[in-house]
């Protein structure tokens, strides 16, 4: 029995990727590690996928962010980042793509997921998933941090407009 490469080391789930693509719509790649939050908005093509826009949370450091890069509040930042940079690319939809994170109520891709829909951008979520507003700017951490969240977003806006 022949199977994928990427299937054999469990890094690509072909069954899923295969729906996403059906839909036509761009795909909003959010993957997570130890460290970062990346958010991606890829474009099928035959030959491979095309980012067209990417954020990844360490790019909150010009931004003035010294807490973590992986938390929830980073992850909705990087979403928001990664919504403009999209927009301003003339792409105004797309479709969660989470990977082979297993989809859990109130996760750090939900929050980058939320990030993005605040940014404008046209996303089919339930409200049931997203992680609670105390929790996207990180009361739940520190009850200053939500004053820095709120800053970092509007030097974005003024950077995006």
């Amino acid at each position: 029995m022949k199977m994928f490469r990427r299937r054999r080391e469990g890094k690509t789930n072909y069954r899923k990727r295969l729906a996403l693509l059906k839909s036509k719509k761009p795909r909003i790649v959010v993957r997570k590690s130890n460290k970062y939050v990346r958010v991606q908005f890829a474009l099928y093509e035959p030959h491979g996928d095309r980012i067209v826009a990417s954020s990844i949370s360490s790019e909150l450091k010009k931004y003035g962010w010294n807490h973590s890069f992986s938390n929830t509040p980073s992850a909705y930042l990087t979403g928001y980042i990664a919504g403009k940079k999209a927009l301003a690319k003339g792409i105004n939809e797309g479709i969660l793509d989470i990977g082979l994170h297993a989809p859990r109520k109130g996760a750090r891709v939900f929050a980058a997921l939320k990030g993005v829909a605040d940014s404008g951008i046209q996303v089919p979520y339930g409200e049931d998933v997203v992680p609670s507003e105390d929790r996207l700017y990180g009361k739940h951490i520190d009850e200053s941090l939500a004053e820095k969240v709120e800053e970092i977003k509007k030097k974005i806006e003024e950077e995006y407009g």
